[in-house]
């Protein structure tokens, strides 16, 4: 099993409130979860108005099908224009196969 893992740092520029702030992510986690199949969360900095941490995940069988929904999903946050992209973190971990 290989998982892949995006935490994504955004800022929100033009926003002003609490209220803004969550009506823009809520709406950007809801695009990517049904675009491409992911899992979503806000994961850290929930009180500041202009910033953001997402958490991004995806399970799958091969490490290069991982990294490629991975950096489409990137693509399309971008693309958006919703967020800026401050920073991000990638990781690919192969969980191998466990004995039972």
């Amino acid at each position: 099993m290989i998982v892949g893992v995006i935490r994504l740092e955004a800022g929100l520029p033009g926003n002003h409130s609490l209220k803004g702030k969550r009506r823009v992510i809520k709406s950007l986690m809801g695009q990517v979860v049904n675009r491409f199949n992911v899992a979503a969360s806000e994961v850290d900095r929930n009180d500041a108005w202009q910033r953001a941490e997402i958490g991004i995940c995806a399970v799958g069988n091969s490490s290069a099908v991982i990294n490629s929904v991975l950096d489409k999903v990137l693509d399309f946050i971008e693309s958006t224009g919703l967020v800026d992209i401050l920073n991000t973190d990638i990781e690919i971990i192969n969980m191998g196969r466990g004995t039972r």
